[in-house]
């Protein structure tokens, strides 16, 4: 059933009729050659040039968001990818000459064109009386159409802003109308992707190769996440959206690579909230010969090195807190930070000691958690809150690592660490286990976890364990949160903010 239109709706619809009537096609195939944006006309305007400027013709396309008529002539705003410049328009010279319908600028300009239409101007630049640099428009033509109205703001005598485009909902299910009307949305997007780009200069000056990896797995490993499951017609087998990809990955080390990594897309059929989306990018990258000790400080100067190259200074505002990442991180173990915020010391606790604080401590568990899952518990409620600057907890009890290598020297635990900053994990990492024996028994160990009811107990892979077998050299891993590190860097406490399209209810259709 298609929706009841509005009355705008209903008019602009009637105002695309006349406007083919006139023999104009609202929606014209051929090509638009735009010459200029209206920020490098800002920019570069040379005031010295203003009578030159009469003799150069630029071309500008964009959307039609402003219009103050003023009889004989008006001024409009055009607003394009890079921002908004001032048009300012004529009757008689938008007129073509060979025109014989001597009202066409009052007819088409003034009133069969809405604001949100996409035109294309040609003219020249200028200055007008009170110094704004604009186009003096020679010629105009239509390039689509709108047949909804945007939400544009208006503010009345007292002040009151009206038809402001601000509700969360409907901004992310209408990115498209978010994006076209509310300023603060672009550039959170063009910082992100220049978070991602400075992040792959960094990787490709070091001679890491960015590859690519199935998303469509057999297995869904790499992770402990509930997967997304689906199945394949032709091959009749179920198949996993991936959860990770650092299984696939390892394998190219195996291969000989040296350092390998890959951003991109994972899924995890799990809850949503402020922080997670069932679809988010992740960042996984292996390097051969290495260590987390090696990791950790790789990893201090990579984010040094990109906060300062987006930002503009590795110290940066986040939420109330000033957070510096240019100084050496905080490294805390995990039994350290427990010991640290909750005054207990759980070392040398077996399952069941630990069942028992998490009740001391009010900690909500389950009777299908483990000793691992237990401790994870416990951090998670009384740690994280307090890891407000870059903070590496590392040294993990073996039981929450199934991937990661024994210590060299603390038995019970691996070489793993987690990156916390404004108490969210935005990185883990491990000295990778390359043990094909150890790793087989850490598989299976996953296993009966999974028979007592753990969900996100990782699944065994024959596949991988076999190319551990071929043997693969020591090796360093991390995986970044692509999305939870771009909110730090843009300032915002909402992971939908920073995804174009996050995933969201059904709508309900009036």
């Amino acid at each position: 059933m298609s929706r009841e239109l509005s009355e705008q709706e209903i008019n602009r619809r009637h105002k695309l009729a006349q406007i083919r009537e006139m023999g104009i096609e609202p929606y014209p195939a051929a090509l638009y050659n735009v010459t200029h944006l209206s920020s490098d006309i800002k920019t570069d305007f040379d005031h010295a040039q203003i009578e030159q400027y009469r003799e150069e013709t630029v071309s500008l396309a964009g959307r039609l968001m402003m219009v103050r008529d003023m009889g004989k002539a008006a001024f409009a705003e055009l607003q394009d990818s890079s921002g908004r410049i001032q048009l300012y328009i004529q009757r008689d010279e938008i007129c073509p000459a060979d025109d014989v319908d001597k009202n066409y600028y009052k007819t088409f300009f003034k009133k069969l064109l809405d604001i949100g239409d996409y035109i294309g101007i040609t003219g020249y630049k200028f200055k007008t009386k009170v110094g704004e640099i604009s186009i003096h428009v020679k010629s105009l033509q239509l390039l689509s159409k709108a047949l909804s109205p945007l939400p544009i703001v208006k503010t009345d005598a007292e002040g009151n802003k009206h038809d402001e485009f601000l509700d969360p909902e409907q901004r992310y299910r209408m990115r498209y109308v978010d994006l076209a009307v509310n300023d603060f949305v672009k550039p959170l997007f063009m910082r992100r992707f220049k978070m991602m780009q400075s992040i792959r200069n960094f990787f490709n000056a070091q001679g890491w190769i960015e590859v690519e990896t199935p998303v469509l797995q057999p297995i869904h490993g790499g992770a402990a996440a509930r997967p997304f499951k689906t199945h394949h017609n032709t091959l009749d087998m179920p198949l996993y959206l991936r959860i990770a990809n650092e299984l696939y990955l390892k394998r190219l080390i195996v291969g000989g690579f040296d350092g390998v990594y890959e951003m991109g897309k994972m899924f995890r059929n799990e809850g949503m909230d402020r922080t997670h989306n069932p679809e988010f990018t992740a960042l996984e990258l292996y390097v051969a010969y290495k260590d987390y000790f090696w990791m950790m400080d790789m990893t201090e100067k990579m984010l040094s090195t990109v906060v300062q190259e987006v930002c503009g200074a590795a110290v940066i505002e986040v939420g109330n807190h000033q957070i510096d990442f240019a100084s050496t991180y905080t490294r805390l173990t995990m039994y350290e930070a427990i010991e640290k915020y909750t005054g207990i010391d759980i070392s040398e606790m077996d399952e069941q000691q630990i069942r028992q604080v998490c009740h001391q401590l009010h900690v909500h568990i389950d009777n299908t958690m483990g000793r691992g899952k237990l401790i994870d518990e416990i951090f998670g409620a009384k740690v994280e809150q307090n890891l407000i600057q870059p903070t590496f907890i590392i040294d993990y009890p073996i039981e929450m690592s199934p991937l990661c290598k024994k210590h060299r020297s603390k038995p019970g635990l691996v070489e793993r660490f987690e990156l916390f900053i404004n108490c969210k994990e935005v990185a883990n990492a491990y000295s990778e286990l390359n043990d094909p024996i150890d790793q087989r028994e850490r598989f299976e160990e996953q296993l009966r976890l999974a028979a007592r009811g753990d969900e996100e107990a990782m699944v065994l892979d024959e596949d991988f364990l076999r190319s551990l077998e071929y043997g693969m050299p020591p090796t360093s891993g991390i995986g970044f949160g692509i999305d939870r590190l771009a909110m730090l860097l843009t300032n915002q406490v909402s992971i939908q903010e920073l995804l174009f399209f996050p995933q969201m209810k059904p709508e309900k259709m009036d």
